[in-house]
Protein backbone atom coordinates (compact mmCIF):
# COMPACT_ATOMS: atom_id res chain seq x y z
CA UNK A 1 0.00 0.00 0.00
CA UNK A 2 2.55 2.06 0.48
CA UNK A 3 3.83 2.47 -2.83
CA UNK A 4 0.48 3.90 -3.80
CA UNK A 5 0.77 6.48 -1.84
CA UNK A 6 4.39 7.01 -2.95
CA UNK A 7 3.08 7.19 -6.53
CA UNK A 8 0.29 9.57 -5.93
CA UNK A 9 2.20 11.84 -3.18
CA UNK A 10 4.62 12.16 -6.11
CA UNK A 11 2.57 13.24 -8.59
CA UNK A 12 3.25 10.33 -10.14
CA UNK A 13 7.03 10.87 -9.63
CA UNK A 14 7.17 14.66 -10.17
CA UNK A 15 8.35 14.62 -6.67
CA UNK A 16 11.67 13.08 -7.92
CA UNK A 17 12.50 15.98 -9.41
CA UNK A 18 15.53 17.04 -7.37
CA UNK A 19 15.20 21.00 -7.96
CA UNK A 20 11.98 22.84 -8.33
CA UNK A 21 9.29 19.83 -8.39
CA UNK A 22 6.99 21.91 -6.26
CA UNK A 23 6.54 24.12 -9.47
CA UNK A 24 6.61 21.41 -11.91
CA UNK A 25 3.52 20.05 -9.58
CA UNK A 26 1.57 23.69 -9.90
CA UNK A 27 2.22 23.97 -13.53
CA UNK A 28 1.24 20.07 -14.41
CA UNK A 29 -1.92 20.90 -12.40
CA UNK A 30 -2.44 24.07 -13.75
CA UNK A 31 -2.22 22.17 -17.14
CA UNK A 32 -4.82 19.92 -16.49
CA UNK A 33 -6.88 22.01 -14.73
CA UNK A 34 -7.18 24.54 -18.18
CA UNK A 35 -7.65 21.63 -20.88
CA UNK A 36 -10.05 19.72 -18.16
CA UNK A 37 -11.78 22.00 -16.61
CA UNK A 38 -14.87 23.98 -18.22
CA UNK A 39 -16.35 24.67 -14.71
CA UNK A 40 -14.71 25.50 -12.32
CA UNK A 41 -17.79 25.56 -9.67
CA UNK A 42 -18.75 22.67 -10.47
CA UNK A 43 -20.01 19.90 -7.76
CA UNK A 44 -17.27 17.87 -9.63
CA UNK A 45 -14.42 20.31 -9.73
CA UNK A 46 -15.14 20.27 -5.72
CA UNK A 47 -15.43 16.85 -4.76
CA UNK A 48 -11.98 16.13 -6.87
CA UNK A 49 -10.60 18.97 -4.92
CA UNK A 50 -11.54 17.79 -1.44
CA UNK A 51 -10.72 14.21 -2.36
CA UNK A 52 -6.93 15.42 -3.06
CA UNK A 53 -7.07 17.44 -0.48
CA UNK A 54 -8.02 14.64 2.19
CA UNK A 55 -6.02 11.88 0.18
CA UNK A 56 -3.01 14.04 0.63
CA UNK A 57 -3.34 14.15 4.71
CA UNK A 58 -3.85 10.63 4.39
CA UNK A 59 -0.76 10.00 2.12
CA UNK A 60 1.48 12.54 3.76
CA UNK A 61 0.99 10.83 6.92
CA UNK A 62 1.90 7.21 5.08
CA UNK A 63 4.90 8.30 3.46
CA UNK A 64 6.89 9.97 6.43
CA UNK A 65 7.28 6.78 7.91
CA UNK A 66 9.99 6.29 5.06
CA UNK A 67 10.81 9.96 3.19
CA UNK A 68 10.30 11.94 7.15
CA UNK A 69 8.90 14.55 7.87
CA UNK A 70 7.60 16.81 4.75
CA UNK A 71 10.07 15.54 2.13
CA UNK A 72 10.24 17.23 -1.20
CA UNK A 73 9.02 14.43 -2.83
CA UNK A 74 5.29 14.79 -1.69
CA UNK A 75 4.05 17.19 -4.38
CA UNK A 76 0.11 16.48 -4.23
CA UNK A 77 0.27 19.47 -1.59
CA UNK A 78 0.84 21.50 -4.27
CA UNK A 79 -1.46 20.15 -6.70
CA UNK A 80 -4.53 20.67 -3.77
CA UNK A 81 -3.03 24.05 -3.47
CA UNK A 82 -3.41 24.69 -6.97
CA UNK A 83 -6.76 23.12 -7.07
CA UNK A 84 -7.93 25.64 -4.07
CA UNK A 85 -6.18 28.61 -5.89
CA UNK A 86 -8.29 27.91 -9.41
CA UNK A 87 -11.75 27.34 -7.53
CA UNK A 88 -14.63 29.38 -8.70
CA UNK A 89 -12.07 31.41 -11.68
CA UNK A 90 -13.16 31.58 -14.90
CA UNK A 91 -10.83 29.25 -17.11
CA UNK A 92 -8.63 31.45 -19.11
CA UNK A 93 -4.59 31.21 -20.08
CA UNK A 94 -4.31 34.88 -17.95
CA UNK A 95 -6.29 33.38 -14.90
CA UNK A 96 -4.57 30.12 -15.38
CA UNK A 97 -0.57 31.60 -15.36
CA UNK A 98 -1.79 33.90 -12.55
CA UNK A 99 -3.03 31.64 -10.09
CA UNK A 100 0.56 29.31 -10.41
CA UNK A 101 2.55 32.66 -10.00
CA UNK A 102 0.37 33.99 -7.09
CA UNK A 103 0.40 30.38 -5.53
CA UNK A 104 4.14 29.64 -5.79
CA UNK A 105 4.45 33.29 -4.37
CA UNK A 106 2.50 32.57 -1.18
CA UNK A 107 3.38 29.00 -0.98
CA UNK A 108 7.13 29.89 -0.85
CA UNK A 109 7.01 32.96 1.28
CA UNK A 110 4.55 31.78 3.57
CA UNK A 111 3.28 34.91 5.04
CA UNK A 112 0.01 35.46 6.93
CA UNK A 113 0.34 32.02 9.14
CA UNK A 114 0.87 30.15 6.04
CA UNK A 115 4.48 28.69 7.84
CA UNK A 116 2.50 28.50 10.94
CA UNK A 117 0.38 25.43 9.33
CA UNK A 118 3.26 23.80 7.64
CA UNK A 119 4.30 22.98 11.35
CA UNK A 120 1.40 21.40 12.16
CA UNK A 121 1.77 17.39 12.55
CA UNK A 122 1.73 14.81 9.65
CA UNK A 123 0.04 15.10 7.06
CA UNK A 124 -1.92 18.00 8.29
CA UNK A 125 1.03 19.85 8.04
CA UNK A 126 2.24 19.03 4.41
CA UNK A 127 -0.88 19.90 3.09
CA UNK A 128 -2.31 22.74 5.37
CA UNK A 129 0.28 25.58 4.57
CA UNK A 130 -0.71 24.83 0.63
CA UNK A 131 -4.27 24.46 0.79
CA UNK A 132 -3.98 28.47 2.73
CA UNK A 133 -1.83 29.55 -0.29
CA UNK A 134 -4.33 28.08 -2.54
CA UNK A 135 -6.97 30.08 -0.59
CA UNK A 136 -4.85 33.08 -0.53
CA UNK A 137 -4.12 33.38 -4.23
CA UNK A 138 -7.90 32.26 -4.74
CA UNK A 139 -8.96 35.14 -2.61
CA UNK A 140 -6.83 38.04 -4.68
CA UNK A 141 -7.53 36.27 -8.09
CA UNK A 142 -11.31 37.11 -6.94
CA UNK A 143 -10.07 40.56 -6.02
CA UNK A 144 -8.49 41.68 -9.19
CA UNK A 145 -11.52 39.59 -11.30
CA UNK A 146 -13.93 41.77 -9.21
CA UNK A 147 -11.77 44.98 -9.93
CA UNK A 148 -11.71 43.75 -13.70
CA UNK A 149 -7.91 44.34 -13.26
CA UNK A 150 -8.04 42.80 -16.81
Amino acid sequence: MIKIHEILSSFFGIGYIKKGGGTVAAIATAIIWFVAVAEPDSPIVLGVTLVVTLYGVWAGNEVERNWGKDSSKVVLDEVAGMLVALLFIPVSVVNVLFAVVLFRFFDILKPLMIRKLEKWPGGWGVMGDDVLAGIYSNIVLQLFLLLQLW
